[in-house]
């Protein structure tokens, strides 16, 4: 997934002078336009601690989490654009919301209620992320908005990606006082289909203009991983122990301190761009992974229900440009992306992402930033 610079707006460093100068009133600001000539907009959430994050309805993005460092310098921890224009024109999916399936279905096909199901195919033969008519395409409705919490709802007919059934899906964006940034879903459909949504935010904790996050240290709670056949990075189906490999992060370490191991798995794909196995069941909340910058004290606890993780480590960000005309590059951000396992619907024996129609899936990841 490579992706390249475009043009910059000014609306991300006119918010900074805006806060820089005391004004802390919440408001809406426009975002531009897409590629269609569909108008976005920017909401701002702020707690009580005056922590704020900046969400779109352009792709229930998440666009900012502005978190003071152990200076007390506010540092912007994910990585994002400056207008709607610019996530459309890139392949990065930076904080993007994802669905209906995050990840990537073998061959773009798979069997629901014993029909075969297509799909388009958008990356070596296979679906990545819901096609070329993703969630992180759609200018999403704003249902209902406070200070701290925002719900966008969007209808995914039929049409739109090729999943079976209309589904009716709401994300929740919550700032809580405690600096959490809390991601609900809840998505219920007509026919039985595929509901495995997630968000992918890339975290850079020296902010998000700091170049390479390699040297940030990250522990990822799992004892396993899905090995992937070869660089189209479709699973195996074999649940692998990282003991004794450059996958394991059960103890904190550097992000990039393996990420060059003559390691077959990290060749395939570049880096790391694998599903971590939290469980063998969806629906328990757990710590799923934490992580550090020693640089700014920033730390980040990330907690979901999911059984999966995916780690990708932005091995194909590229040279380009980010908020505010600032310079982005090769793994200068780091995902954690709360899933099923990739291409779930078609293997047995795990948890699977199908839900039946009627039924109404609900799932939440929470990030937790704080300083040590």
């Amino acid at each position: 997934m490579k992706c390249f610079g475009q043009r910059v707006s000014m609306g991300y460093l006119s918010y900074m002078k805006e806060r820089e100068g005391g004004n802390k009133k919440l408001e809406t600001l426009a975002f531009g336009v897409n590629q269609r000539g569909e108008k976005a907009s920017l909401y701002t959430l702020e707690n009580k601690k005056h922590t704020v994050i900046k969400v779109s309805d352009h792709g229930a993005t998440l666009v900012s989490v502005l978190i003071p460092d152990k200076d007390g310098v506010v540092r912007d921890v994910v990585l994002g654009y400056d207008e709607a224009l610019e996530y459309d024109n890139h392949t990065c999916y930076f904080g993007a919301t994802i669905g209906r399936n995050g990840n990537r279905i073998d061959k773009a096909q798979m069997m629901i209620d014993g029909e075969l199901c297509k799909i388009p195919a958008n990356e070596n033969e296979n679906n990545l992320h819901s096609g070329p008519n993703g969630f992180d395409r759609v200018v999403w409705e704003v249902k209902e908005r406070t200070d701290n919490s925002i719900t966008f709802f969007h209808l995914s007919t039929e049409e739109e990606q090729g999943f079976p059934g209309n589904l009716k899906v709401e994300v929740t964006y919550t700032l809580t006082d405690e600096d959490a940034v809390e991601i609900s879903y809840r998505g219920e459909a007509d026919k039985t289909t595929v509901m495995n949504f997630t968000n992918h935010s890339y975290f850079n904790l020296g902010g998000h203009d700091s170049g390479s996050a390699m040297n940030q240290k990250l522990q990822i709670l799992a004892e396993s991983y899905n090995p992937v056949r070869d660089s189209k990075s479709i699973p195996t189906g074999e649940i692998a122990p990282v003991a004794g490999t450059p996958m394991d992060f059960r103890n904190m370490k550097p992000i990039g301190q393996d990420i060059e191991a003559d390691f077959e798995q990290l060749k395939f794909t570049g880096g790391y761009d694998h599903n971590y196995v939290l469980s063998d069941k969806a629906g328990e909340m757990k710590v799923m992974a934490n992580a550090y910058c020693e640089e700014t004290g920033i730390a980040m606890e990330a907690s979901t229900d999911c059984c999966g993780v995916q780690l990708y480590a932005g091995n194909f960000i590229g040279d380009q440009t980010g908020k505010g005309g600032k310079a982005y590059c090769k793994r200068c951000g780091f995902c954690l992306e709360s899933q099923f396992y990739p291409n779930a619907m078609n293997q047995e024996n795990v948890p699977s992402p199908i839900v039946k129609a009627g039924d109404v899936f609900t799932t939440k990841t929470v990030y937790r930033f704080y300083v040590k």
